[in-house]
């Protein structure tokens, strides 16, 4: 349901015909066919998903590779694969206590062969698969879920259209907002011994190769700019679509992009940069392979277009256009001091050496940037777009730039942005893995992958 909520079409497989009716009712399409069996892949034949699910059904098989492997060749290029598999390590097993009410049998009511995450992770290797990152699925208020049967929810419920189960039900809803963050973070110093289900995701390694390149531009009252830049962009990357998220109320900004070849997105009224950066990265996702933006006012150099696109096309996820390896001379030294504050706060929560959180030119890969819903509500969303990523086991590359005058008037908003700064290098603790192996920062901008 999550993944239609994104804009995702969704195929499920479900072999109990009464699950099946009513998956059929949130789903686009649904078949009423075990998924361990050889029906699956007749009806999926050669399609490829961006995403493919495996929950809970690795120990229902005698042969955990079979089934990985088979559900791998449905993977898309750069898709990824999540698999949830009960774990073997959680206390309720090293105590005797797992048992059907708390969640350990199989729909058949038969003892499940319950795997480590490493046993998983092993599992995904072998099917050439990259895990990124993995996760568990608490183990501590879930122990009391033999109270609480769905009959007796379905009770509390009647007369309502429950299609979902708990999930629409505001009780869990209220546990899932206020209870369950901390229920995750009890876990994660123990999750082998506290988690009753691994949750790892793994993809397809991109491959390096030539990528459609999208450069985008957020654009507001830019008119003393916009032509100059655009031109700047065709001359370096001339194959590239232009696209401009346009907020202008002043000027014949959209105007002049659109006469130059752009395609121009409008945002009005203005909502911010947060959604209108959303907009951005969701739009370029849907027409290329991989976005460059940079803003449209010169401070940032278009003629490193070309670089921070071969470097996505050996192959790295995310690159990262740092300005304050050093303080550059157009920045007012109130505005540095305050960068590299974020910039310690940021190296001590994530263990990454990042040096500019707040860049205004970065590369994506599309893949990357659909594999997250980012929200852009609110300022300082180029923090999640850097370190969720990274935290999440994507290949993050930054390399420095230099920082040029500003053409224009800035539209900053310092004491919001502050402010959205701390809430999210907050909020980054709950994204995935702290691992600093994910986050290169090259020492120039003409360093070669590793």
């Amino acid at each position: 349901m999550l993944c239609r909520r994104e804009g995702a079409r969704v195929t499920g497989l479900e072999p109990v015909p009464d699950l099946a009716a009513r998956a059929a009712r949130v789903l686009d399409e649904v078949h009423a066919v075990d998924p361990l069996g050889s029906e699956a892949e007749a009806i999926l034949g050669d399609r490829r998903f961006e995403l493919v699910l495996i929950p809970e059904l690795l120990e229902r098989t005698p042969d955990p590779d079979a089934l990985i492997r088979r559900y791998a060749q449905y993977v898309a290029p750069e898709g990824r694969l999540i698999v949830a598999s009960k774990n073997k390590h959680g206390w309720p097993v090293r105590l005797g206590l797992a048992n059907s009410r708390i969640g350990y049998a199989t729909v058949d009511g038969s003892a499940p062969r319950l795997h480590s995450r490493d046993e998983v992770a092993r599992l995904l290797e072998s099917a050439g698969l990259e895990v990124l990152s993995s996760d568990f699925d608490p183990m501590l208020l879930k122990a009391l879920r033999g109270a609480l049967s769905e009959d007796t929810y379905l009770s509390a419920r009647a007369g309502e259209d429950a299609v979902s189960g708990f999930r629409d039900w505001s009780p869990y809803q209220a546990y899932l907002d206020y209870v369950r963050p901390l229920e995750v973070a009890l876990t994660r110093p123990a999750g082998e011994l506290l988690a009753f289900t691994s949750v790892l995701v793994a993809r397809k390694k991109p491959k390096a190769g030539p990528l459609s390149l999208t450069v985008g531009m957020l654009t507001m009252d830019e008119e003393p700019s916009c032509a100059r830049m655009i031109e700047a962009i065709q001359k370096y990357a001339p194959d590239a679509k232009i696209l401009c998220v346009d907020s202008s109320l002043r000027d014949r900004t959209p105007f002049i992009a659109a006469e130059l070849g752009a395609r121009v997105v409008r945002q009005l009224p203005p909502r911010g940069h947060g959604p209108a950066m959303e907009l951005l990265m969701r739009e370029a996702a849907a027409e290329s392979d991989a976005l460059i933006y940079l803003d449209c006012d010169f401070t940032y150099p278009p003629e490193l277009i070309p670089r921070l696109r071969a470097i996505l096309e050996d192959g790295v996820d995310v690159v990262n256009a740092a300005r304050t390896r050093t303080r550059p001379n157009a920045m007012p030294l109130a505005n540095y001091a305050a960068n590299k504050t974020f910039v310690y706060l940021a190296r001590l929560l994530n263990g990454m050496p990042v040096a500019d959180l707040h860049s205004g030119m970065r590369g994506y890969r599309s893949s990357t940037m659909r594999a997250f819903a980012f929200d852009g509500e609110g300022d300082a969303l180029p923090i999640d777009t850097l370190l969720w990523p990274a935290r999440s086991g994507y290949h993050v590359v930054e390399i420095p730039i230099d920082y040029q005058e500003r053409v224009g008037q800035s539209k900053l908003r310092k004491v919001a942005g502050t402010v959205w700064t701390f809430i999210r290098l907050a909020k980054t603790l709950q994204v995935g893995e702290r691992r600093g192996d994910t986050y290169d920062a090259w020492p120039s901008a003409e360093s070669p992958p590793r």
